[in-house]
């Protein structure tokens, strides 16, 4: 089977050669470039300088070379930059980012990418490896009559400042993508609603809009929605010929339960998400993949209504994600895409040996059908590349069908 081909099998749950493995085919599945550094070393990939695809995270862009030694399936579509210059990694190995990426270097080492607004927008610590949010990116948003007044930045949330592709350039790769490659396309197309919404308040004030004002918070969700679903209009007119799998993201889960309770979510969150979604799969037969990472196993059943076909990254150490438990529960309704192998534990602090019982033991509970491997969530710096050669060599040994 080619790529495309398993990975397809995979989502329409027909018989496999082997489990469809995913390396940096989304930005959930890829990997800090500090850690790509030293799998490129590992690899004896060093033709080409290294690339950073997403700044917020720190992410290198995977090179096929890296890709077809996991054994990876997917390739991904996102808005790139055109241009690049020559920039350092936190631990100094040289890299590439958008030219127009140009974060200022405060006194304390820390460097800072100022919003659109003139304000800080974005932060990485003098001893950080990523950028986190600096408060919430509209202040003075505070009532649906302020929301027009912020358009721009809501317009924006899921398109980085430093990011100069336009559709018409991302629809001319995706073609090359599907005709040159056999790789499964994966369109990144973002549509947060609920993370976006805390961005733009600040999370604690968003937090206590849910309760203290229900108006304005579901205001500002149904006018997040709006957005993506026009914007989503033009994007599958574009791409949709060429991808198999629709990407959208929003954060539900904490580590020990969903960020708010289920009657909530059922309230306020879940109705501009699942007009969404609901839209997204009435112009498209390609399946939608949801990124929501922490426990979400109480929303399960709430995500499989909406119209979620994929569940990623399958937060495996969060509470209730017991892999055995979610696919016996709801492998039939759903395919998970990630839960192959701890990140928070196992693959940074374990043996090789370890990591490939941890492989094993997840492909056995979430394989073999409905099912593409890959470790949860994005490999961070610091992991050895010796646990990540040990679990996709096991991810391809017991995958094999």
């Amino acid at each position: 089977m080619t790529p495309r081909q398993r990975i397809i099998a995979a989502l329409e749950r027909k018989p496999l050669d082997r489990i469809p493995i995913d390396f940096g085919g989304t930005n959930e599945t890829g990997i800090a470039g500090v850690a790509y550094a030293n799998l490129r070393r590992h690899l004896g990939i060093n033709v080409r300088p290294l690339r950073l695809l997403d700044l917020y995270q720190q992410l290198a862009k995977v090179e096929d070379e890296a890709r077809r030694f996991a054994g990876g399936n997917c390739a991904p579509l996102v808005y790139e930059a055109k241009q690049y210059r020559p920039w350092t990694l936190p631990d100094g190995t040289p890299c590439e980012v958008p030219s127009r990426f140009q974060p200022v270097r405060e006194q304390d080492g820390s460097d800072v990418l100022m919003g659109p607004h003139g304000k800080p927008l974005l932060k990485r610590a003098s001893d950080g490896y990523w950028f986190d949010p600096v408060g919430p990116l509209c202040p003075g948003m505070d009532s649906i009559a302020d929301i027009p007044k912020f358009m721009p930045m809501i317009k924006i949330m899921d398109r980085a400042t430093y990011i100069d592709e336009t559709l018409d350039d991302l629809a001319a790769r995706a073609q090359r993508l599907h005709r040159e490659t056999d790789y499964a396309v994966v369109g990144q197309f973002g549509g947060h609603v609920f993370a976006a919404a805390q961005l733009l308040r600040g999370m604690a004030n968003f937090m206590c809009d849910l309760v203290a004002d229900k108006p304005f918070a579901r205001a500002l969700m149904d006018t997040l929605a709006d957005v993506h679903i026009e914007e989503f209009e033009h994007y599958i007119a574009a791409v949709g010929d060429y991808v198999q799998v629709v990407h959208v993201a929003d954060d539900l889960g904490a580590q020990n339960g969903p960020q708010i309770s289920p009657e909530l979510f059922r309230e306020m969150v879940r109705p501009p998400m699942e007009r969404l979604y609901k839209f997204i799969k009435q112009r498209t037969d390609v399946k939608v993949f949801l990124h929501s990472c922490g426990s979400v196993y109480k929303l399960i059943p709430d995500l499989i209504e909406m119209g979620v076909d994929i569940l990623n990254p399958v937060q495996v150490s969060a509470a209730d994600m017991d892999t055995a438990r979610l696919k016996r529960e709801f492998g039939r309704d759903l395919v998970f895409w990630g839960g192959g192998c701890d990140t928070q534990k196992v693959l940074p602090f374990g043996a090789p040996q370890q990591v490939r019982e941890e492989v094993k033991r997840r492909i056995d509970d979430l394989g073999p059908d409905g099912f593409v491997f890959a470790q949860v969530h994005n490999i961070q710096p610091g992991v050895p590349p010796a646990n990540l050669e040990a679990m996709w060599q096991a991810a391809q040994e017991f995958g094999a069908a």
